[in-house]
């Protein structure tokens, strides 16, 4: 089901002075800018701006997944809780978060930008299984 780390999702209040800041830092542009939404592509990896989300909360990680609805199936199937029902948030990108049962956020990102060669086969696609 998971692809790998895909996206950290930081909080950026002053998203403007973020992008900025992070730019300056990484020395490339964002290859997604948005008012309500940036992402920079990092290595194949994905460094996100959120300005919708809180800085006490801290950075949300998120796991590549092919198929965000089965995804989110399987996790609530095994008891997760939903914290973000699946949403567009812009360029094709699906995104969702549950919460575990030790109360840890698990971020959900079907990002068809975002495609390392390397990934593993989908629970079930391999050998022996």
């Amino acid at each position: 089901m998971f692809l790998g780390l895909r996206t950290v999702m930081y909080p950026a209040p002053n998203l403007e002075a973020d992008k900025q800041w992070w730019t300056s830092v990484l020395g490339i542009e964002p290859y997604f800018d948005e008012p309500f939404y940036v992402g920079f592509d990092v290595g194949g990896y994905e460094l996100a701006l959120d300005p919708h989300a809180s800085p006490s909360e801290g950075p949300l990680t998120y796991w590549g997944v092919s198929d965000v609805d089965h995804a989110l199936e399987k996790l609530t199937a095994a008891g997760a809780a939903v914290r973000d029902a699946v949403q567009e948030v812009g360029g094709s990108i699906r995104a969702a978060s549950v919460v575990e049962s030790s109360g840890s956020v698990i971020g959900l990102i079907e990002n068809p930008h975002i495609a390392l060669p390397d990934a593993p086969p989908e629970a079930g696609d391999g050998p022996g299984r």
